[in-house]
């Protein structure tokens, strides 16, 4: 089979000619081979069309993970327009934000499910529009996905792919997906990662094998069934396989395993161990990066234990570490860490819905702090004060912050993430009140306007104000405090 450049769309059907009946995605007891997912995708695609999505269009799709999710990225592909993941479960308001930016004619949704000012319709309905499953003509997305992020200044933005939707053999990136692979995606598909990598199992022509949702034991049961060779996994999803009783973990066979890549939030030392205790060394790999792809680290697990804590090394792209008064520190020395994608590279990605920040030759912060050793190593810190990761998703205290302040009784709020073993941090917020308000009243005004893993865990309810006459509040002390509370109380 050639590797000449291809659009993804006619890479799909290179495929489907190639080996028809090879099994491209599943999910429970339905499969879809490769000649199924090219004509349903072309079915789709024409009925996308007659609902107006067309070439350099995006489409809002917000489904739970299925194999549709998928024919739906690739139904797009073929008119050349560009799928745009969104959570299925967001609240309205924070829908309509992404699918005013998006520009999408129509939402891609559940049955019976709410999408504001734009059209909804099922997988079901636009199906049963058409049963025209011909090839359609060759088009290219210019921009081959658009994944969301609340951002710093809590308004959503559309994170544009500067690359078309097109395959070439450096497609497979750094995922190292093969043509015979089975990869098992416990991941929600509405998050960068886990979609891109559904859609490089197809694009390569492995069987991908997706989750309704994560569950511990589920995991390594679909692991053993499936014969996988392939898993993708946030540390989050890594703690709790390795909390399972022992007598339940040690009960499947997962040895045909030969990639496990963890991602999203740093791996704490102790669980990175004991996976490469069990699996082996050959066996774990570890990105770290952004969705901008403007520069990314991988490490194997037999690096990781000559150089222990290390995220790696800079497999494409460059990085510095900058301190506090904008100069670049030395191997050894903690601070920011900047990217770019090197002189000469074209840009990765754009923005819908905000500005890209560069200094000078076109740096930009990775929003964590770190450094490097004399190896060109990356070690982390800590993450950058604003940011919360929970269980391997970016939260933005602004956002948050901005919902919360929307409620006549709260004069201003600060959320802060506190540690927590299982979801790396949980979202504590403070609230400064003026009226008679609690903290389930706040529950549910968040309830109705932020998806679950945004909504605070818990709530303090205080009288000062918490911010000072310009409007800064010192994140930090206040969870720094927090946590220093939290030991003083804990017993032993």
């Amino acid at each position: 089979m050639s590797d000449a450049p291809l659009s993804l769309g006619a890479r799909l059907h290179q495929l489907a000619q190639a080996d028809p009946d090879a099994a491209m995605i599943s999910m429970g007891a339905v499969t879809l081979s490769r000649r199924e997912v090219d004509a349903r995708s072309n079915r789709l695609a024409r009925a996308f069309q007659a609902k107006g999505l067309g070439q350099g269009d995006l489409l809002s799709i917000a489904l739970a993970n299925s194999v549709d999710f998928m024919v739906a990225a690739a139904a797009c592909w073929k008119l050349g327009a560009t799928p745009q993941p969104v959570s299925w479960r967001l609240p309205i308001a924070e829908l309509t934000a992404i699918v005013e930016l998006a520009q999408s004619s129509f939402v891609l949704c559940e049955p019976g499910a709410a999408t504001g000012d734009a059209p909804g319709y099922t997988v079901d309905e636009l199906l049963a529009s058409t049963q025209d499953a011909a090839p359609l003509p060759d088009a290219i997305a210019p921009s081959w996905k658009a994944p969301t992020s609340g951002g710093s200044t809590g308004r959503p933005k559309l994170i544009m792919a500067s690359t078309p939707g097109v395959y070439t053999p450096t497609f497979n990136g750094h995922w190292n997906v093969q043509p015979d692979d089975i990869a098992i995606m416990p991941g929600p598909l509405y998050h960068n990662a886990p979609f891109g990598s559904a859609a490089l199992s197809m694009m390569r022509g492995a069987h991908m094998i997706l989750m309704p949702k994560f569950d511990a034991e589920a995991v390594l049961k679909e692991v053993e069934e499936r014969g996988a060779t392939w898993l993708y996994l946030v540390p989050t999803m890594m703690n709790r396989i390795w909390r399972l009783p022992d007598e339940v973990r040690n009960r499947y066979d997962i040895s045909k395993l030969r990639t496990v890549w963890h991602t999203a939030a740093p791996c704490p030392p102790w669980l990175k161990e004991a996976w490469l205790d069990w699996i082996g060394p050959d066996v774990i790999w570890e990105l770290f990066g952004t969705t901008e792809a403007i520069c990314a680290t991988v490490i194997s697990g037999r690096e990781w234990l000559a150089k222990p804590r290390s995220a790696g090394v800079p497999i494409f792209g460059e990085m510095k570490i900058v301190g506090e008064n904008g100069e670049t520190l030395p191997a050894g020395e903690v601070g920011e860490i900047y990217a770019r994608r090197g002189v000469g590279a074209p840009p990765s990605y754009f923005y819908r819905g905000a500005q890209t920040v560069q200094t000078e030759g076109g740096w930009e912060t990775m929003g964590d702090m770190g450094y490097l050793d004399e190896d060109g190593y990356l070690f982390l810190a800590d993450r950058r004060g604003d940011m919360i990761l929970v269980g391997g998703s970016n939260v933005y205290p602004a956002e948050i912050e901005a919902v919360l302040d929307e409620h006549p009784a709260v004069g201003s709020s600060c959320v802060i993430g506190l540690p927590d073993d299982d979801m790396g941090n949980l979202i504590h917020a403070i609230v400064q009140t003026k009226g008679d308000v609690s903290a389930e009243d706040l529950h549910a005004h968040i309830a109705s306007r932020l998806v679950s893993y945004k909504r605070p865990r818990s709530f303090e309810l205080v009288t000062h104000a918490l911010k000072d006459d310009a409007g800064k509040v010192r994140r930090s002390q206040l969870r720094a405090e927090r946590i220093a509370d939290a030991r003083e109380k804990a017993p032993g």
